[in-house]
Order: structure tokens, then C-alpha cells, then sequence
């Protein structure tokens, strides 16, 4: 059976709608909303809507449709190479952050050292680096940054801090 564009077109506009209300309002947004229009306002010329597309007759029976769960993007703690520093990613994928917030540090102060190329714990965090280092460590989820192409790699065989042999992309 095939389903109109239309219906796919209003059920794709109402995920969208739910994830909006859902997710709420933007962290942190930088747009004011615009002035209000002051002064008179010309109408323009009147303009009639499209017909909607006419329905064949012995309409296809309802189907019950399943979306799948999607959930609120969480943002996560990453490093950002250029500025040798963590800060908030906002929106991410193929192994690199594009969009970056406030600086922050891990959850579990695993952090990498560009001077040295090595994660280690970080005892003193502050404005998303390291003043004081301590130990190597790794971060629980495995996912390190790879010096090599800036991009943050699953990490198959994790030594000393560092990573002897990186696997696929994952999510900083």
C-alpha cells in the first residue's frame, strides 16, 4: 500500500512539532526576537490556497503508524583540538563536535594533554583545561580523541593513556 506524500509530509511536521515541545526552547539562544512592525501596513494582493489533492475513491483503510523513539539530543564534554580545551558539544557526529558551548570538563576528569598526546586524570579543571595533571587514564566510554585526523575514534587497544589502534568513529 502506498502512502500519500501528504500524510508523510504531516506526520514528518508533527515529529518535528513534538520534538519542539518536547526537547523545549534552545539552551542558549543568541537571536532577539525582531522589532514590531511599526506605521501603517499596506495589504497586499489577495491570494487564494492551493486545492488540496483530490481523494480517490475507496480510500485506503487507516494505518496505525509507529514512530520510533528518538529522545532529546544530550549535549557532551568535548575536546576541541584548536583550542586545546574542553567545551560543551550542542550538536555532533562522525567523530567531531560542530557546535560548541560553555567550556566544561568530564564527568570523570579522564582529559586529554595535547603537550604529551595522552589522557590522564585531571585533579585541577578550570575553564576546560588542566592545571594540574595526575595519572594516565582512559575514558570510560573509549572514545578518544586521534590526534592524527582531529576526530574522535572508538579506541581498540587503549596503553598507557593513549591509543595504539583506533577503530571507528564515534561521538565526542
Amino acid at each position: 500500500m502506498i502512502v500519500p506524500e501528504i500524510v508523510i509530509a504531516v506526520i514528518v511536521a508533527a515529529v518535528a512539532g513534538l520534538l519542539g515541545v518536547a526537547c523545549g526552547p534552545p539552551a542558549d539562544p543568541k537571536h532577539p526576537s525582531p522589532p514590531p512592525v511599526t506605521g501603517a501596513v499596506k495589504p497586499g494582493p489577495a491570494t487564494r490556497p492551493s486545492p488540496a489533492p483530490p481523494i480517490p475513491h475507496g480510500a485506503p483503510p487507516a494505518v496505525a503508524v509507529t514512530l520510533p523513539s528518538i529522545g532529546c539530543p544530550s549535549p557532551t564534554c568535548a575536546f576541541h583540538a584548536g583550542a586545546g580545551a574542553y567545551f560543551t558539544c550542542l550538536a555532533g557526529g562522525a567523530g567531531a563536535c560542530f557546535h560548541f558551548g560553555a567550556p566544561c570538563a568530564p564527568p570523570d576528569a579522564c582529559m586529554y594533554d595535547p603537550t604529551d598526546r595522552r589522557y590522564k586524570q585531571c585533579a585541577r579543571p578550570s575553564e576546560g583545561m588542566c592545571t594540574q595533571w595526575g595519572a594516565v587514564c582512559a575514558p570510560a566510554s573509549k572514545c578518544m580523541f586521534d590526534p592524527a585526523d582531529g576526530l574522535h575514534r572508538q579506541c581498540d587497544e587503549i596503553a598507557g593513556g593513549g591509543c595504539k589502534r583506533f577503530g571507528a568513529l564515534c561521538a565526542p
